[in-house]
């Protein structure tokens, strides 16, 4: 086929817009969605216009295009939705937090945080567990905001490898089987 041929097909299809988008608007509710769809059919047209031999069937040709992606639009759709629904029952279906186990953790992390060096301490408890800006904290103390944020890296870093000598293996698991429990955490400053 000849390329004018092919120009004459897609003026043909771009001539019908309306018609096309106003086929689009009423299964898809939603404008802009339906011009999306249109202008990816249109694509499709300009790629594959020359497949379609009787140059009176392109209109009905570009229908089922459209019709197709339209399926494909529905399929994404369900597919979101069924996502989303399981998100949601998995959030709603979240476990409870075990109190016990949870204040054995943080009373294990407070032990051995009160053995840090008292300016470690100072800046890991007022950034991390009172959620205070590290601005606040660094001219409250009179340091640099540098100087402080050295001190909250310094500090994760000795608590995570206090609890690591005290608990062993069980914090490289989240602590969730803790065997700590009783056992003498030590309280020299790390």
């Amino acid at each position: 086929m000849d390329d004018k041929g092919i120009t004459d097909r897609i003026d043909l299809l771009v001539q019908s817009k309306r018609r096309f988008l106003g086929f689009l608007e009423k299964r898809l509710d939603n404008r802009a969605d339906a011009e999306d769809l249109l202008q990816s059919a249109y694509e499709k047209a300009f790629t594959r216009a020359s497949a379609v031999q009787d140059e009176e069937k392109v209109v009905s040709w570009f229908y089922r295009v459209l019709r197709n992606l339209l399926i494909d639009q529905y399929r994404k759709r369900a597919a979101v939705n069924r996502l989303e629904e399981r998100l949601a029952g998995e959030r709603d279906a979240e476990p409870a937090i075990d109190e016990e186990l949870f204040r054995e953790v943080c009373r294990c992390v407070k032990d051995l945080a009160e053995a840090l060096k008292p300016e470690y301490r100072e800046v890991l408890l007022r950034v991390d567990l009172q959620d205070q800006p590290l601005q606040q904290v660094a001219r409250d103390l009179g340091v640099t905001v540098n100087n402080a944020s050295v001190r909250v890296h310094r500090a994760r870093r000795a608590l995570r490898e206090a609890l690591q000598a005290a608990c062993g293996v069980c914090t490289e698991h989240g602590c969730l089987d803790c065997t700590c429990r009783g056992e003498d955490r030590g309280r020299r400053p790390v």
